[in-house]
């Protein structure tokens, strides 16, 4: 599987806390290897991210990504649930 990332994405990535940004790439590793391995928590989203699916990084942040092309995935916001989702 390839990676790309969006700018809005490398923008919220160069503002997390380094604990996250350490999480992420544990999270990313397993994603290429196994995007669905239970600790991910791979979903669709609804409503007007309904194109999107999002993984868990930690117990609160939240990685947004969409199928881009044939194994290609692109990373498209990374950030906390209520931040992203408004809830």
């Amino acid at each position: 599987m390839k990676i790309v990332s969006s700018r809005q994405f490398e923008k919220a990535v160069s503002k997390l806390p380094k604990k996250v940004k350490q999480a992420l790439a544990v999270r990313l590793v397993i994603f290429v290897k196994a995007p669905f391995n239970v600790l991910l928590n791979n979903h669709s989203l609804h409503g007007s991210l309904r194109s999107y699916r999002s993984i868990n990084i930690t117990g609160d942040y939240r990685l947004i990504y969409e199928d881009y092309a044939r194994d290609t995935v692109r990373l498209i916001d990374i950030d906390t649930h209520s931040n992203l989702y408004g809830k």
